[in-house]
């Protein structure tokens, strides 16, 4: 079957061991072949309109995002229903947000249903209460998790029907980043959308 959705990712490989037993029963994108990752941006544009500008456009901008390290600190939920793991810094997150909803406005985070941006590893959702903080707890002991963020995935699947495989991988800039104490803000192209 032909994938229907795209999804821009940030793979955490590191995060696997902690969290990939129990993402196998508790996130339903684990079974849909998707890694322990930060979402950037979902939905994003559907595969059919995935062409040769689109792919430029997105190089460029990710591009434009220095690489940097983050260090998954802290257990966090939305509700009693999702637990994940809180990356640290969270701002580089946010800014490839940012930066490629600006070059695709039609796609906001999550389809416009949240009103923030919350970068998140998730751990499981949408199970009893006790499993979640069970996975929670065994979880935490592994923390912090540190990982060196480098590149940023397009996959292409069908939820619950196909895998999910890569399109392409962007590689993220060298320049280093802004010295300490230097405010960076990231510019919303509209109302801030997205945190599931």
């Amino acid at each position: 079957m032909e994938p229907i959705q795209t999804a821009i990712i940030v793979p955490i490989p590191e995060a696997e061991k902690a969290v990939g037993p129990f993402r196998a029963s508790l996130d339903r994108a684990a079974g849909w072949g998707v890694p322990a990752h930060v979402t950037v941006l979902y939905p994003f544009l559907p595969p059919q309109q995935i062409d040769e500008q689109v792919l430029a456009v997105l190089r460029e901008t990710i591009a434009g995002i220095p690489r940097f390290d983050v260090a998954l600190t802290d257990v966090g939920w939305f509700g009693d229903t999702v637990v994940w793991l809180a990356p640290q810094p969270a701002r580089p997150f946010l800014e490839l947000t940012s930066a490629v909803w600006q070059q695709f406005p039609e796609a906001p985070p999550y389809a416009g249903a949240h009103s923030d941006v919350v970068p998140h590893l998730t751990i499981g959702h949408d199970a009893a209460k006790a499993t979640l903080s069970h996975a929670a707890e065994t979880v935490s002991t592994y923390l912090p998790i540190n990982a060196a963020i480098d590149r940023v995935r397009l996959i292409a699947g069908t939820p619950d029907i196909s895998p999910w495989r890569t399109v392409c991988e962007f590689p993220l800039g060298t320049t280093p980043p802004a010295p300490a104490g230097t405010e960076v803000t990231a510019s919303w192209p509209g109302p801030r959308s997205g945190s599931g």
